[in-house]
């Protein structure tokens, strides 16, 4: 984006990734105070997360997408960052009964308490894409979203599955537009702002 002098990422390990804006930063979520003079900047675009299963354990998880989200998220406040887009998901509510949602809903619920001029959360739907890993389940969903996507019209829209593409044109946008407040976006806005030349939000 021609908004953008420049990215940092903050990543376990190296991405086979090359553009003359990027910087690489290699980053243990655990001591993310060791770097936190480096959380700057304009923008942050918080994009943590794993599954249950990939984490081994709900306290393993939490540890991702709660601590570490909200720790950086506080850092990048104390160094004046002033906006935050944050990728959560559909269903997020800290009453939830299901933990994964509950932990998401958590996560915004403390996040809006943190004194930033614009917050965007986002929460697609099921997401498609390319991943490293299998996931067997997601890849039917996946299948059968797409073969029944007609279906989904009307307040069913924001159930229909989107692109990462999309999910990632749509936070761009949103970014762009820099609204004061707090803002939530579910898929089938974001796939309206993703293809839109120019957006009302």
């Amino acid at each position: 984006s021609d908004a953008y002098d420049s990215v940092k990422i903050f990543v376990r390990k190296l991405q086979l990734l090359h553009h003359s804006k990027l910087e690489q930063i290699i980053t243990d979520f655990d001591k993310l105070e060791g770097i936190n003079h480096k959380i700057s900047g304009d923008d942050l675009y918080l994009c943590l997360g794993t599954t249950m299963a990939k984490a081994g354990s709900k306290e393993a998880f939490y540890n991702v997408d709660y601590t570490y989200t909200i720790k950086a998220a506080t850092l990048a406040v104390e160094n004046g960052i002033g906006q935050v887009i944050l990728i959560s998901s559909m269903g997020a509510d800290p009453a939830s009964m299901i933990y994964y949602s509950k932990v998401k809903g958590n996560v915004e619920k403390d996040l809006c308490k943190l004194p930033f001029q614009s917050i965007a959360i986002v929460r697609p739907s099921l997401l498609l894409g390319n991943r490293k890993e299998q996931r067997t389940g997601e890849r039917i969903a996946a299948y059968v979203s797409k073969a029944i996507s007609s279906l989904f019209v009307g307040p069913f829209r924001k159930y229909k599955a989107i692109s990462v593409e999309a999910v990632a044109t749509a936070m761009i946008k949103i970014a762009s537009n820099n609204k004061p407040g707090v803002k939530i976006y579910e898929s089938d806005k974001m796939e309206l702002i993703s293809k839109a030349q120019k957006i009302n939000i």
